[in-house]
């Protein structure tokens, strides 16, 4: 394809260079903004659901006893909704595929809102566990939908910003289920009010989207021409309306013939999707192994860990750790269609290092009767959040919405967050036994060591896609499986 061919492709960084204007028009476009807004719901109940049992989990050890005396039923009541998030996450992708990016979401709300009744009404642990699964599942599906429902109905000039929107959904479900925890811990039941309140926000986004329409891009390729139009109108001016409609008529008719008989295997036959996939699972994979959800399932048993005892402060320090989240994620959707992906995860590596090195050091030296060193654990906590969220917070599902082909987009995006949720039960289930058996602070330099391995992955293989159309991104690959390395500006010709 020559440079010309790709600098005429409707949003490609040629297109931009020719109408700079759009891409503030396209941010002030109220339904670009609404149809974000509610497909990343499903970020606030991903990040709600890891964030309220935290604190929850205080209470619970309260009211059964079985839970307070073992480190492994605690890890299994955490870790359990990860668990059905990976089951939710590999048909997730089956279930975009098959009837769509709104179908799925729909479903994944029915399945939370069971799960969130189950849990708040759970008459012993393992029945906590059962409605953890449940809810496990609804957000397993709903993190492969959101970022690929988003994407494919954003401008490629703005796309990086709005996927990760659903990743600020995320940081904020988080900060508000820290809010929502300390607003029950003198309500009775405690617990169980964190829990079931995390059904609002499902049965908000399961009545929006009955209004929205399905992406585009998929009503396309199902031979729904019309429909899709009707939708690409509200998103683009007349101008640019026509280009994009004979593009994605073209491609869907590309799309429709590699269909056939796409499946797991497909993934791994083809070179080019095969590298595609590695670096979208690696991402995935260094953003759990990094330690996020070891900080945000236990924030509040790692402060009392530090020597802050009470409940209450525990979930205060804690939520300033969920705040600093949320305004870094604020950041990074700034940052990363401005730096770029790769830029943003490198300094963010490189930050989550230096605190993570922080928090061994600290942990390493603390005893009960010293605070100082308590202070500096949570200052430690603080940097990482501020270190981490911009960058490999984003980074990881923004890069994972917009480097497989349309045909591959759902298979591969569930795989991949399939891995992503693996990592994650690896961490929130060895966490704390880890912690007991090396100490807190060898664990978290065991941490530290595999953020510098991520970085070098980074640094190697992960390619910049800023600014880049799906077509663009397809040629990245298309080279590397012929033995070359080029980065975004060699195919744009160094523009």
């Amino acid at each position: 394809m020559t440079i010309t061919t790709i600098q005429s492709t409707p949003g490609s960084s040629g297109y931009l260079d020719l109408y700079p204007e759009r891409k503030m028009s396209f941010f002030k476009n109220p339904y670009i903004l609404g149809l974000a807004a509610v497909a990343g719901i499903g970020g606030m109940l991903f990040g709600y659901d890891t964030g309220v049992i935290s604190g929850a989990l205080l209470y619970i050890k309260d009211d059964f006893e079985a839970v307070r005396q073992s480190n492994f039923l605690q890890e299994t009541i955490v870790s359990m909704a990860i668990a059905g998030a990976i089951i939710g996450a590999a048909a997730g992708g089956w279930v975009n595929d098959a009837y769509g990016r709104k179908m799925a979401t729909l479903i994944a709300d029915v399945i939370f809102i069971f799960g969130a009744i189950g849990m708040a009404a759970a008459p012993d642990p393992y029945v906590l566990i059962l409605g953890r699964l449940l809810v496990g599942v609804g957000v397993g599906i709903a993190s492969v939908t959101a970022p690929v429902y988003i994407a494919e109905a954003s401008p490629s000039e703005i796309r990086g910003s709005l996927v990760s929107t659903n990743v600020l959904m995320i940081t904020g479900g988080q900060f508000l289920s820290y809010i929502v925890n300390l607003a029950f811990t003198q309500v009775p039941g405690t617990w169980r009010w964190m829990l079931g309140v995390s059904a609002v926000p499902a049965v908000v986004q399961f009545i929006l989207m009955l209004f929205l329409p399905e992406s585009p891009r998929w009503l396309f390729i199902k031979n729904r021409k019309n429909e899709a139009v009707d939708v690409l109108s509200k998103i683009y001016d007349v101008a640019r309306l026509e280009d994009e409609v004979d593009f994605l008529t073209a491609q869907s008719e590309q799309d429709r013939q590699k269909r056939t008989n796409i499946g797991f295997g497909q993934v791994f036959k083809s070179k080019e999707i095969r590298l595609a996939f590695l670096i979208g699972a690696g991402l995935q994979a260094f953003q759990q192994f990094t330690g996020i959800n070891t900080v945000m399932y236990y924030s509040p048993t790692i402060v009392q860990m530090a020597g802050f005892q009470s409940n209450e402060l525990a979930l205060m320090l804690s939520l300033i750790v969920a705040g600093m989240n949320a305004a870094g994620t604020v950041l990074g959707i700034y940052l990363i269609d401005h730096a770029g992906r790769k830029f943003l995860a490198l300094s963010s590596l490189a930050g989550v290092f230096a605190s993570l090195i922080l928090l061994s050091v600290a942990f390493l030296n603390h005893s009960p009767s010293d605070q100082l060193y308590g202070w500096l654990a949570i200052l430690g906590l603080v940097l990482y959040i501020a270190f981490f969220s911009p960058g490999m917070g984003p980074v990881p599902w923004t890069v994972n919405s917009e480097i497989y082909p349309e045909e591959y987009r759902g298979i591969c995006g569930g795989m991949s967050a399939t891995v992503c949720w693996v990592s994650n039960l690896i961490v929130s289930q060895s966490f704390l036994s880890i912690a007991e058996a090396i100490g807190t602070g060898s664990t978290f330099l065991i941490l530290a060591g595999i953020s510098v391995l991520a970085f070098l992955f980074v640094l190697v293989y992960v390619p910049e896609t800023k600014g880049l159309t799906f077509d663009e991104v397809e040629l990245i690959w298309k080279e590397r499986a012929r033995g070359k390395n080029p980065d975004a500006r060699n195919l744009l010709g160094g523009e």
